[in-house]
This record gives structure tokens, sequence and C-alpha cells, in this order.
């Protein structure tokens, strides 16, 4: 006899059922993990809720939520803060309407502003939508040089500029040399950049799938990206360059290198990610010659009247974006994790 469906709470003892419910899930992605609590929470202080649907003890269903809430930027439930993909990944329909109930229910009972869905595939279509972002995926050819010859032509050029300028990866144990490196590029773009407790505590917690690519011009390191690995997909989540990188081509180096070391891991998928829609890094992934695929995040709008619009690309944020590209390093680099934690 088949028991009927319970919402529970992820907990210790929870965790590993968790991740291999994520694990065989078709609609999971790696911002499912169980371990997105521990970093969010340890990361941020914000208020988590991981709940999934059980049945029969066994698990159908996942939502990832955290509550991001701030004087500045409202008070919003999200799945998953601080992650481009979210929302509930089920393998039947009813463990799905219930976790989405659930959210809807305990968004009103925390009287947050809004709920933020941030689904691969369309969930509700009566639910609101942001038509703002898309996502970029490949699959990837086992054969290098069949990958580089599927590099659009212009970009392809500009890949062996990068080859030929000397470059070499490395893969750090740690985030120094990333995070110094990406707290400049995010200051020279507007943005505040997140704390150095953040980045270390991702690796910590999911240690190998979370892996740092440096590359470095004799001997100075120039690029870096952090990357997820999760089942056959690679996602370079965070990455950035110096000053120097333009010229020596090093980001578009530093993207073909991962390319190349994510095959002997039994990668097929690249993940490029998420861009906003006509913006410079959505231009930057069509010229390697990925197509864009829409996003459908989906919002239930509690005590919000209308779409939030926390995004650089909002006009009432250009000031702000054109001050803080003027800040000193170390300034934005000490403000900037107060700002980012409540940017989810």
């Amino acid at each position: 006899m088949t028991t009927s469906m319970e919402i529970r709470v992820l907990d210790e003892h929870s965790k590993l059922k968790w991740d291999a419910f994520v694990e065989n899930c078709q609609e999971a992605t790696f911002f499912h993990k169980a371990g997105w609590k521990e970093v969010i929470e340890r990361s941020f202080g914000h208020n988590t809720h991981f709940l999934y649907a059980e049945s029969d003890d066994e698990i159908h269903g996942v939502i990832a939520l955290g509550q991001v809430k701030s004087k500045l930027f409202g008070n919003a439930l999200i799945s998953a803060p601080f992650c481009v993909y979210g929302g509930v990944a089920a393998n039947n329909e009813n463990a799905r309407v219930k976790l989405s109930q659930a959210a809807s229910d305990l968004a009103r009972s925390l009287d947050v502003d809004y709920l933020e869905m941030r689904n691969r595939s369309e969930c509700d279509p009566q639910r609101p939508k942001k038509d703002l972002y898309v996502t970029f995926r490949r699959e990837l050819d086992q054969d290098p040089e069949k990958n580089l010859q599927a590099i659009p032509r212009k970009q392809r050029a500009v890949v062996r500029k990068g080859m030929k300028a000397g470059l070499e990866g490395v893969i750090d144990t740690d985030v120094e040399r990333f995070y110094d490196i990406y707290a400049q590029s995010v200051r020279n773009l507007g943005t505040p950049v997140f704390s150095r407790k953040y980045f270390s505590v991702l690796k910590e917690v999911f240690g190998d799938a979370c892996e740092v690519l440096t590359i470095e011009h004799q001997g100075r390191a120039v690029s870096s990206v952090m990357s997820f690995y999760f089942r056959n997909e690679v996602l370079p989540y965070y990455g950035g360059g110096t000053s120097e990188a333009r010229g020596l081509k090093s980001n578009d180096f530093m993207y073909w290198d991962l390319m190349c070391r994510a095959l002997p891991r039994g990668v097929k998928i690249f993940d490029y990610g998420r861009s906003k829609k006509g913006t410079g890094s959505y231009r930057f992934k069509r010229h390697w010659g990925f197509e864009p695929e829409p996003l459908f995040y989906e919002f239930d709008l509690v005590r919000a009247k209308s779409l939030p619009d926390i995004n650089p690309l909002n006009p009432k944020y250009k000031i702000f974006i054109a001050l803080w590209q003027k800040l000193p390093l170390p300034v934005s680099m000490a403000v900037g994790p107060w700002i980012s934690k409540n940017i989810g």
C-alpha cells in the first residue's frame, strides 16, 4: 500500500538521501545539492528552507529555498539564491505540485515580498515570468580538435592567439589568486564583490566538484575561473582577468583550457551559464558558437505589486555602477561583501 506524499525539511540525517536523489533526477542541477544549505548559511547568514517530498521512505522531489532580506533590496524567498538554476526538481507531477505549493505557502508565512523560482524549464504557466536571462549549454566532443573547430572562425583565431602567448593553466588548491583577480574584475564592472569567505566555503563544501583554474603568463596569474562539476557537466561559474588579460587573450584561452581539462573527467556538456540578453557576456558566448536557451524565472507575488528589477540594467543603478567602478580596489573589496550578500 502506497503512503501519501509528505513534505519534509532537510536535516543532517537526510543529506545523503537528498544528494542521491539529485544525482539521479534528470531535472536536478548542481544548485539543488544539499551543500548549498551550508554554503548560504555560513557565507551570508541567510535562513534556508530545503524541502523534499517523500513517500514510502523515498524522495520524489526537492526544492532549495533561501530567504534574502535587507532594507536595501527587500525581502525575497528564492530557489535558489546566488544560483542561476533552481525551482522544483521532481520525478513525478504529484511531488512537483506539492513542493511548489509548499514554497508558496512558506512565502506567505514568512511574509516576503515575492517567491522567485529559477527554473530551466517552464513549471507554472500561470505565474508571471521575467524574460531577462538565458543560459548557454553545448555538448562537447571527446576530440579536443573537433571542439576547437566547432568554435566560429573569428573566436577560434582569438583562442589560438592565447595559445601562442605562452599561457599556462594551473589548478589551484585554494581561492587566493582567484579571489584577487575576480574582485578586480567585478569592481571594473561596477558590481560589489562577494566575500573571500564565500568562495572558501564553496571549495570546502563541494571539494573536487569545485575547481579553480588559474592562467599564468611568465609566472604571473592573469585569469582565473571557479567551475562546478556535476554528473557529466562542467559549469565555469565565477571568473575574471587582470588588466593584462585582454591583450594576452587569457580569458579566451582559459575557457578553452577548461574544456580540454574537463574531457578526461567524463564531461560531455559545457555549461557557459546565465547571461542577460544583449549584454557583453551574452555576445561573448554567442561568439563561441553557443546558442541561448531561455530560462523561466517564475514569481509568486506576495507583498510586492510588480516583478522585482534588481539587476545592473535597471537605470536607477546606473550612477551607483559608475561610482563603484572608480572605487580603489581595497575599498571595493572591504565594502562589497556587505552589499552583495543581499543580492541573491
